[in-house]
């Protein structure tokens, strides 16, 4: 398989909302690094400020679906971010996570991807709890701004 034919997406990609986001490029405000075999954005949706996703750029259902580079390219992103939001937003731990299929809380089945959530201790209140609703003190803008930057000192300027 070719570097390029892993990078493309299918035509059965159309619609999916990761596939959309790449092809953007620097048009989609919510990408906040794009590399060989997968990138990272943040979720629109966050639990908490830094939320972000790790994505295979190939449209791809599960881990057993991904070539061993692209496995790689993902877990060194996951650590980049996690030492990015470590400097950005100091939390006290992470939720890590990856949900392969809708039965499995997959919101986006068709296409891997994994989540990094920053915590702090007391950072579900009574409002997510009771109310079903988020409060984020920073404009996703902001948040996409500062984790650029991280990544981008993590990374050493790599930047696809």
């Amino acid at each position: 398989m070719t570097d390029a034919s892993r990078t493309e997406a299918p035509a059965d990609a159309s619609g999916c909302i990761f596939c959309a986001a790449l092809a953007a490029g620097g048009a989609e405000p919510l990408l906040v690094h794009v590399g060989r075999q997968a990138f990272v954005i943040l979720n629109k949706f966050p639990y908490n400020n830094g939320h972000l996703m790790v994505v295979p750029r190939r449209h791809a259902a599960r881990l057993v679906d991904l070539e061993g580079d692209e496995l790689a390219e993902m877990m060194t992103l996951a650590q980049a971010s996690e030492r990015a939001l470590g400097d950005v937003y100091g939390p006290h731990g992470f939720n890590l996570g990856i949900n392969l299929g809708r039965s499995a809380g997959a919101g986006i089945a068709d296409h891997l991807h994994m989540h990094i959530v920053p915590r702090w201790d007391g950072d579900t209140s009574f409002m997510t709890v009771f109310g079903e609703t988020r409060v984020l003190p920073e404009d996703l803008p902001v948040t996409a701004a500062r984790v650029r930057e991280a990544l981008r000192r993590v990374l050493g300027g790599q930047h696809a």
